[in-house]
């Protein structure tokens, strides 16, 4: 596991192609350097990534890539969720096994399942590696509160939650307040609600990695309390670029 928590500013890549659609590793690897000469405190291969539609060869292929490349610099994150239990936990160990520092998991969200079908997944891949995990809350297989906590009480290596369902910032402040001692919560959703993240208790966010330097100047500036010298940033830097990014759910 990783030597000290993880927080902060953790963007997710996005995965750069070439014309005939095949991946750009070099342009990828710029964009790892890029991210990390910014200050990051993490990276993260991701849905932003578009692992979702990678083939098995390609997915391996950029994990393994950003993983040597970040070569032991910043945590890494991998995101392992699966439609299928037996699925998450083969993606969960190869990522275990590549380096990653971390796993993110979404629940199963093609076909609804119960409660205890969610339990019964992320203890299975709990039970498949040592790393820390990161639940990941998202519209379309929301994890509320309650669940949120159950899931850490599981199993002793699901230490985060990443929470992106609407409205994000009452979902922080819902998550801090009931399961805030047994996880750390991030914000997500691009990072647009950053700051109001950071009010009610996230204690990071993992946004688009295109403006690292200026998440990490709105992070510095808060956690010192400087929070009208935070917003200042963020209003400048960031909240064109993220109006741009919410006018479709697949412009990564």
């Amino acid at each position: 596991m990783p030597a000290k928590p993880i927080e902060g500013v953790i963007p997710i890549l996005v995965t750069p192609f070439h014309e005939d659609g095949r991946i750009d590793e070099e342009s990828l690897r710029r964009l790892v350097d890029f991210n990390i000469a910014a200050g990051v405190h993490g990276l993260g291969v991701a849905l932003g990534s578009e692992v979702f539609k990678f083939n098995e060869s390609e997915r391996d292929a950029i994990v393994r890539a950003v993983i040597d490349q970040v070569n032991g610099r910043v945590p890494v994150v991998i995101n392992t969720g699966a439609a299928g239990t037996d699925l998450a936990v083969f993606y969960s160990r190869d990522a275990e096994e590549a380096g990653a520092d971390a796993l993110m998991v979404i629940p199963p969200s093609f076909m609804p399942v119960g409660v205890e079908e969610i339990v019964d997944y992320y203890r299975a891949i709990a039970r498949a590696v040592t790393i820390p995990i990161i639940l990941q809350d998202i519209p379309q297989a929301p994890i509320p509160p309650g669940l949120a906590r159950r899931l850490a009480e599981a199993a002793e290596n699901i230490r985060y939650i990443k929470v992106e369902n609407l409205p994000v910032t009452a979902k922080v402040a819902d998550m801090t307040a009931s399961a805030g001692d047994a996880l750390t919560v991030f914000g997500g959703a691009g990072g647009s609600y950053f700051i109001e993240e950071m009010r009610r208790g996230a204690r990071g966010t993992m946004p688009f990695c295109s403006q690292p330097a200026a998440f990490i100047e709105v992070w510095n500036r808060f956690q010192a309390g400087d929070e009208r010298g935070a917003r200042a940033v963020f209003d400048r830097t960031i909240m064109a670029v993220n109006r741009l990014a919410a006018q479709g759910g697949d412009l990564f």
